[in-house]
């Protein structure tokens, strides 16, 4: 029997921040769940991870997923727990990178709440983790791969259809039609001139467009992110620091590695160690061979990248790190200074003036990067104040988020406007800067949702 009520969207996450991606569409008797975020920044954000889910988990069809960075796929594993039992759709390179990032983020969760509870720096007792590295493994059997272009029936007259967005390997547009409307969500967009990763697809004709706004109120700078690593690594290299470079461990490291290589074949850097403190990057290195169709990269320029780079997998090399003092660079995770092996450095090198500290993507509201960012200096670390004397740089130029305008001129490519366009996934400044960039240049409907918001397809307003 045809389900007759209207196709609905609700806004779950991704509103008034830039993290927590969740979109809800209920069509044709299906519940559809468009990413499967956390929220990270400030704790009145995180604290919905904690809350119970909109809908009862068991209730939903599917999860379909636009990449895998974990504000776009890290409460799967509570998700799968607390009772979904059906497919997750991702790309062949988004199921890859799960496999590396959903179980870390459940063991850096149980790892965080054991510093807590022994150190006493948690007002729970005890402490818990969001979920477990165990609960995230199990999430992985949901996962059902599909290759882009390839639609994914849903139900009776819904389909969703994966669509290259540049970003990080496997990253995708989605494009959910039903039968009376065709939604279009951007995920995260990337750039058309990425030095790693290929453009993203233009924009077609759709009735309903979800955009991101990470950077809506900001133009990266012209300058291009060597020139800045350059003379970056230069400059603290003639006072014997330590650099830091604060990277996402997918997508991030590979590009800070490719510009590095890159300097030193020119001889733009000193022939100082470069240290690759990230299992996790180092293992997506062979996700990206893998999948050579979605970068640019050549294999001599992949080979020439991880021969600069020592890698340093275990515990004990890493603790070593803190013991050998500059020059060096260390490359390592969380690029928001949230977790993994860079705070023990920052806690360590972080205090010498001789040093710097390197932020090689956005930085979160809330976070111990956006501090830094803010001109902050003193950190909370494992429960410690960390006073920061470091030099600290924000290298924008290396952002993988398409700009303001470059979100433009990808619009500017649809055929025709959509009926109403809905911006997300950007601090309410910059959702609202895009907002009326898009109203004044393009004319187009435009709208910033409310958390939880709840809109019918058939007449978006």
């Amino acid at each position: 029997m045809k389900d007759h009520r209207p196709a609905r969207l609700r806004f779950l996450g991704a509103t008034d921040t830039v993290t927590g991606s969740r979109y809800l569409i209920e069509a044709q008797g299906r519940r559809l769940l468009i990413d499967c975020g956390l929220f990270q920044g400030y704790k009145r954000i995180r604290d919905r991870n904690r809350a119970r889910f909109h809908v009862p988990p068991g209730t939903l069809d599917a999860v379909i997923l636009t990449h895998a960075h974990l504000d776009h796929t890290g409460y799967l594993p509570s998700l799968v727990r607390d009772g979904f039992t059906g497919p997750v759709y991702a790309t062949p390179g988004t199921e890859d990178l799960c496999r590396l990032l959903l179980p870390d983020s459940g063991y850096l969760q149980e790892e965080e709440a054991k510093h807590a509870n022994s150190r006493g720096s948690t007002r729970h007792h005890p402490a818990v983790p969001l979920y477990t590295a165990a609960d995230a493994v199990r999430s992985l059997d949901n996962f059902q791969v599909r290759d882009f272009d390839s639609p994914i029936p849903l139900g009776e007259g819904l389909k969703a259809t994966f669509i290259p967005a540049g970003h990080i390997l496997g990253a995708a547009q989605i494009l959910l039609t039903t039968p009376g409307r065709s939604v279009h969500f951007t995920g995260d967009l990337g750039r058309p001139d990425d030095p790693l990763m290929r453009a993203p697809r233009a924009l077609g004709a759709v009735d309903v467009l979800v955009t991101e706004s990470t950077y809506g109120n900001r133009i990266h700078p012209p300058v291009g992110p060597e020139q800045e690593l350059g003379d970056v690594i230069s400059r603290v290299t003639r006072r014997g620091g330590v650099v830091m470079i604060a990277a996402f461990a997918v997508g991030r490291a590979e590009t800070v590695l490719l510009h590095l290589s890159r300097l030193r074949r020119k001889g733009g850097i000193p022939d100082i160690p470069v240290y690759l403190n990230s299992p996790m990057a180092i293992d997506a290195s062979e996700m990206y061979k893998r999948h050579p169709e979605e970068h640019r990269l050549r294999q001599e320029e992949f080979d020439a990248m991880y021969r600069l780079a020592i890698p340093t997998r275990s515990v004990d090399d890493s603790k070593l790190l803190n013991l050998r003092g500059g020059p060096m660079i260390i490359i390592s995770a969380s690029g928001m200074l949230s977790g993994g092996r860079i705070l023990h450095h920052l806690e360590t090198y972080g205090p010498d003036p001789r040093n710097a500290v390197v932020l090689s993507g956005y930085q979160v509201g809330g976070t111990r990067g956006a501090s830094l960012a803010a001109g902050e200096k003193e950190l909370r670390i494992y429960g410690q104040n960390v006073r920061i004397r470091a030099e600290v740089i924000q290298l924008a130029s290396l952002s993988a988020h398409a700009d303001s305008t470059e979100l433009l001129d990808w619009m500017r490519s649809a055929a025709v406007p959509p009926i109403m366009t809905y911006i997300t996934h950007g601090e309410p400044d910059a959702s609202d800067a895009l907002r009326v960039r898009i109203k004044h240049e393009l004319g187009w409907p435009t709208r910033v949702p409310e958390y939880l918001e709840d809109v019918h397809l058939d007449n978006p307003r």
